[in-house]
């Protein structure tokens, strides 16, 4: 169980410095920012943000690849409320991508994983023994979800579809745009902060596991699907595009043929691997994620085949090894076993 309830305040629950602004402090947006200029989307639209970054501001990762059409969907939840789910295989950078987006606006971010251990006491609060006066006395510690609903936030629910069915539907009310969080224990209503946003991520669509890859992913109640407003797919890249990712996350220069040469051989190969996924073939997938993976231990063992072992072949069914290898011979010209 979560001990989020038990803190004091969630600014508490942060991995910025001490010194950095609290989030308590924001109001409105107080800027407007081109999309075009700052995500080189094709898109006239305008976004609101802050000129401060606060504690709960993500990181800007100056290498980050922004897709467009995932781009101008999580932009749309940010400009306009608009309740955003992000859907696709694993490793495709969905969470990162509303991260990313976050931190160039300065628009504190929390994520919480709903995996089917968070309850709903977890995410409302709960009552605490605390110390006052010298005396042990038993307060309501609010959650996430009523904090968060509270102040200017980007609330991201990771992995949606792996929620408990209590827990959703605490999630439901809040999922209208106006939607007020009702807290039983103190008959209270919550009314949402203008600039609250909310967020998820999700590896299947609702309908459940259809792959056999997301094993402990649910069937969501198709009412509350139907709350949210905006469903992207953010999935596998083509060839060009996913290079360009990696190189850009290990900084590999343009120039630098030897090693774009050797990226595009790692994303060539990946491919082949979803490819075999899709003829069933094999049970196990190569993601972008495990790509970045390969390449940054490539740079640690200085030995492609030993680090494709390490990353990606030691995960496959032993039954599935013979073919993995087929696919590397094909894209080197060697066996990653020799």
């Amino acid at each position: 169980m979560s001990d989020f309830a038990t803190i004091d305040t969630p600014e508490a629950v942060t991995t910025a410095e001490n010194a950095a602004v609290p989030t308590s402090v924001l109001g409105a947006p107080d800027l407007m920012i081109s999309s075009a200029e700052v995500f080189g989307i094709r898109t006239d639209m305008q976004v609101p943000a802050y000129s401060i970054r606060t504690e709960h501001v993500p990181d800007i990762d100056p290498s980050y690849k922004f897709d467009e059409d995932t781009t101008r969907a999580i932009l749309a939840g940010f400009a306009f409320n608009r309740r955003v789910m992000v859907q696709g295989f694993h490793g495709t950078g969905k969470s990162s991508h509303i991260e990313q987006i976050a931190a160039r606006l300065n628009w504190p971010c929390v994520r919480i994983n709903l995996d089917s251990h968070v309850s709903r006491i977890d995410l409302i609060g709960k009552d605490a023994i605390v110390l006052k006066d010298g005396k042990q006395i038993t307060e309501f510690r609010e959650g996430l979800l009523p904090w968060c609903l509270q102040h200017p936030c980007a609330l991201i629910f990771d992995e949606y579809d792996a929620g408990r069915p209590d827990v959703m539907f605490v999630i439901q009310r809040v999922l209208e745009a106006e939607g007020h969080l009702t807290l039983l224990d103190q008959n209270r209503v919550i009314r949402p902060n203008p600039a609250f946003r909310l967020f998820a991520t999700a590896n299947t669509v609702g309908l459940g596991d259809t792959t056999g890859l997301y094993h402990g992913t649910q069937q969501i109640n198709q009412g509350q699907m139907d709350r949210w407003n905006i469903v992207a797919t953010l999935n596998y890249l083509p060839l060009e595009q996913e290079v360009g990712i990696v190189t850009s996350k290990l900084k590999i220069p343009a120039e630098d043929k030897d090693a774009t040469t050797l990226v595009e051989r790692m994303v060539a190969l990946a491919n082949l691997t979803r490819s075999g996924f899709m003829a069933g073939d094999i049970s196990t997938v190569m993601s972008p994620r495990a790509v970045i993976a390969w390449a940054e231990n490539n740079r640690i063992f200085n030995d492609v085949a030993f680090s494709f072992r390490l990353t990606f072949l030691n995960k496959c069914d032993e039954a599935e090894r013979g073919i993995v290898a087929e696919y590397y011979q094909r894209c080197f010209n060697t066996s990653p076993l020799a």
